[in-house]
Protein backbone atom coordinates (compact mmCIF):
# COMPACT_ATOMS: atom_id res chain seq x y z
CA UNK A 1 0.00 0.00 0.00
CA UNK A 2 1.05 3.29 -0.49
CA UNK A 3 0.21 6.85 -0.38
CA UNK A 4 -0.21 9.35 -2.81
CA UNK A 5 3.74 10.25 -3.19
CA UNK A 6 4.84 7.02 -3.48
CA UNK A 7 5.64 6.52 0.10
CA UNK A 8 4.64 3.21 1.98
CA UNK A 9 1.91 3.81 3.88
CA UNK A 10 1.71 2.02 7.71
CA UNK A 11 -1.95 1.15 8.14
CA UNK A 12 -3.99 -2.60 9.31
CA UNK A 13 -1.35 -6.00 8.54
CA UNK A 14 1.58 -3.27 6.77
CA UNK A 15 4.85 -4.90 7.76
CA UNK A 16 7.10 -1.66 9.08
CA UNK A 17 10.02 -2.99 8.44
CA UNK A 18 12.64 -0.85 5.91
CA UNK A 19 9.91 1.38 5.32
CA UNK A 20 10.74 5.08 4.24
CA UNK A 21 8.25 6.72 6.04
CA UNK A 22 8.43 10.97 6.36
CA UNK A 23 6.24 13.57 8.43
CA UNK A 24 5.89 14.86 4.13
CA UNK A 25 3.32 12.18 3.59
CA UNK A 26 -0.33 12.34 3.46
CA UNK A 27 -0.21 9.19 5.82
CA UNK A 28 1.67 10.11 8.40
CA UNK A 29 0.42 11.75 11.30
CA UNK A 30 3.37 14.56 11.69
CA UNK A 31 2.77 15.13 16.16
CA UNK A 32 2.63 10.88 16.29
CA UNK A 33 5.72 10.64 13.80
CA UNK A 34 7.98 12.84 15.87
CA UNK A 35 7.41 11.42 18.53
CA UNK A 36 7.92 7.74 17.58
CA UNK A 37 11.37 9.10 16.21
CA UNK A 38 11.69 11.42 19.73
CA UNK A 39 11.26 7.88 21.44
CA UNK A 40 14.01 6.22 19.13
CA UNK A 41 16.72 8.72 19.97
CA UNK A 42 16.10 8.39 23.61
CA UNK A 43 16.60 5.02 22.71
CA UNK A 44 19.31 5.11 21.40
CA UNK A 45 20.59 7.90 24.42
CA UNK A 46 19.62 4.79 26.46
CA UNK A 47 22.05 2.70 24.57
CA UNK A 48 24.93 5.00 24.04
CA UNK A 49 25.02 6.01 27.83
CA UNK A 50 26.85 3.20 29.84
CA UNK A 51 29.73 3.55 26.76
CA UNK A 52 30.12 7.39 27.92
CA UNK A 53 30.08 6.43 31.65
CA UNK A 54 32.72 3.65 31.34
CA UNK A 55 35.59 5.77 29.41
CA UNK A 56 38.38 7.18 32.02
CA UNK A 57 38.71 11.01 30.79
CA UNK A 58 40.61 12.20 33.16
CA UNK A 59 43.73 11.62 30.82
CA UNK A 60 42.43 12.62 28.07
CA UNK A 61 43.50 16.06 26.55
CA UNK A 62 40.84 18.35 28.61
CA UNK A 63 41.31 16.21 31.97
CA UNK A 64 37.58 15.46 32.86
CA UNK A 65 36.42 17.61 35.67
CA UNK A 66 33.28 19.09 36.43
CA UNK A 67 32.25 20.86 33.62
CA UNK A 68 33.10 17.41 31.18
CA UNK A 69 30.95 15.56 33.90
CA UNK A 70 27.74 18.12 33.13
CA UNK A 71 28.07 18.38 29.82
CA UNK A 72 28.86 14.36 28.88
CA UNK A 73 24.80 13.94 29.39
CA UNK A 74 24.20 16.90 26.84
CA UNK A 75 26.82 15.26 24.21
CA UNK A 76 25.07 11.42 24.75
CA UNK A 77 21.71 12.86 23.86
CA UNK A 78 22.67 14.98 20.97
CA UNK A 79 24.60 12.15 19.31
CA UNK A 80 21.54 10.01 19.31
CA UNK A 81 19.59 12.26 17.94
CA UNK A 82 21.77 12.28 15.04
CA UNK A 83 22.09 8.89 14.97
CA UNK A 84 18.36 8.69 14.57
CA UNK A 85 18.30 11.54 11.90
CA UNK A 86 20.87 9.10 9.97
CA UNK A 87 18.25 5.90 9.96
CA UNK A 88 18.95 5.21 13.45
CA UNK A 89 18.07 1.49 14.49
CA UNK A 90 14.54 1.30 12.58
CA UNK A 91 12.75 1.81 15.84
CA UNK A 92 10.46 5.00 14.79
CA UNK A 93 8.60 2.62 11.82
CA UNK A 94 7.29 0.15 14.13
CA UNK A 95 6.45 2.54 17.32
CA UNK A 96 4.69 4.26 15.17
CA UNK A 97 2.34 2.09 13.62
CA UNK A 98 2.11 1.02 17.82
CA UNK A 99 1.12 3.88 18.12
CA UNK A 100 -1.52 4.70 15.69
CA UNK A 101 -2.61 1.28 16.14
CA UNK A 102 -3.50 2.12 19.87
CA UNK A 103 -5.28 5.52 18.96
CA UNK A 104 -7.78 2.96 16.94
CA UNK A 105 -8.85 1.03 19.53
CA UNK A 106 -9.41 4.38 22.11
CA UNK A 107 -11.66 6.15 19.25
Amino acid sequence: MTTGSGTPAVGEGASTAGLAITPKSEAVDPRVWKAAKDFEAMAIGQMLEPMFSTVDTTQGEFGGGVGEQNFKPMLVTEMAKAVEQRGGLGLAAPVYAQMLKMQEKKS
